[in-house]
């Protein structure tokens, strides 16, 4: 599953998002990765998904991989509508 989203956090994906977001990602069973501009990052890696230097109003592409990936991916989806 694969889904854009537009980044609305004032300071984009910042230390306090981002750690949430690493550990949302190993709660869930697939394999999340978030691209912005030509560069993606493994979600579980909080240093990985700062590198990205995504800020407010750039969108992202996150794609969830695995056996429950459509479930996964709604979990992931919700997480960036409610922190990010």
């Amino acid at each position: 599953m694969t889904f854009n989203y537009v980044i609305t956090d004032e300071v984009g994906i910042h230390a306090r998002p981002a750690g949430l977001l690493v550990k949302a990602a190993k709660e869930i069973g697939s394999k999340v990765t978030v691209a912005c501009n030509g560069k993606s990052a493994d979600a579980t890696k909080l240093m990985m998904l700062m590198s990205l230097g995504v800020k407010q109003g750039m969108e992202v592409t996150v794609t969830v991989e695995g056996d429950n990936e459509a479930a996964d991916g709604e979990t992931i989806k919700k997480f960036f509508e409610e922190n990010l």
